[in-house]
């Protein structure tokens, strides 16, 4: 124990450093990579923010691969990206069933994480919520997938970084109510419902500049941070005061 103590210790320049390093970057923009050519493999995209992600990456000239399960909307986003000056191609795919992934796989990319690590290139994005960071009253099945997708972000960026793989980049997109009708009625102290327009500009903005934790808005992160050092009694107190409401069903009573 005490040897763990002391080593944490000889970290402190470290630890100064990367705190510098990170301020610094704050006021000089991070170069954005060039995506053009690359083959983008997006699920959900025949509509809401898979859609238009497809549209973003389409206006970059990348070659996509759009899944989803609804047919005539992935071939009109198929179209549009057409339209976009993109090669764009749509399946059909289920992705809860794990043989249309496959099948699906075997006529695109054939392979996806191990070809990545093989080319030590690549960037794999995770949508979850800033339901994944912390609890809302009424959402526990939402927030308990959602933690589970910041789970598997993590321990997939922690397992890239172990087998060396620097080359294959993550990212997690973590935002706050998106008005697309999923939640209704949602409001909170913490700023306006985001539109997916707003959501999609800041996910590629991250995405190019491989950021790995993309919180919408911002303020998120610094919330996060509070959670996991100030007591819980103020944290219940401040999130009554960030006020988040919708209208959910408990029992078989609304509630406001």
């Amino acid at each position: 124990m005490m040897m763990f103590i002391l080593n944490c210790l000889l970290l402190l320049p470290f630890l100064i450093f990367c705190t510098l390093e990170s301020l610094l970057k704050l006021f000089i923009p991070k170069k954005r990579k060039s995506v053009t050519g690359e083959i983008v493999l997006i699920t959900g995209a025949g509509h809401g923010i898979g859609r238009q992600t497809a549209y973003e990456f389409a206006k970059l000239k990348c070659k996509l691969i759009l899944w989803d399960i609804n047919k005539h909307g992935i071939e009109e986003t198929a179209e549009e990206c057409r339209r976009l000056g993109a090669k764009a191609h749509a399946f059909v795919v289920d992705c809860s069933k794990r043989e249309d992934i496959y099948s699906s796989a075997k006529k695109t990319t054939k392979a996806f994480l191990p070809a990545m690590m093989k080319n030590n290139h690549g960037h794999i994005v995770t949508v979850s919520s800033a339901a994944g960071h912390t609890t809302v009253p009424f959402l526990m099945a939402y927030c308990s997938s959602k933690f589970a997708a910041v789970g598997f972000h993590r321990a997939l960026t922690d397992e890239l970084a172990a087998l060396k793989s620097t080359g294959v980049k993550t990212s997690c997109l973590c935002p706050n109510f998106i008005n697309t009708g999923f939640i209704k009625n949602p409001s909170t102290a913490l700023g306006p419902i985001l539109e997916p327009e707003e959501v999609v500009d800041k996910l590629i903005k991250g995405i190019l500049t491989d950021q790995n934790m993309i919180f919408i808005p911002s303020s998120i992160s610094f919330l996060t941070a509070l959670e996991r050092i100030l007591p819980e009694h103020f944290m219940a107190v401040l999130k009554q005061k960030i006020n988040i409401n919708f209208d959910a069903v408990v029992g078989y009573k609304n509630k406001g």
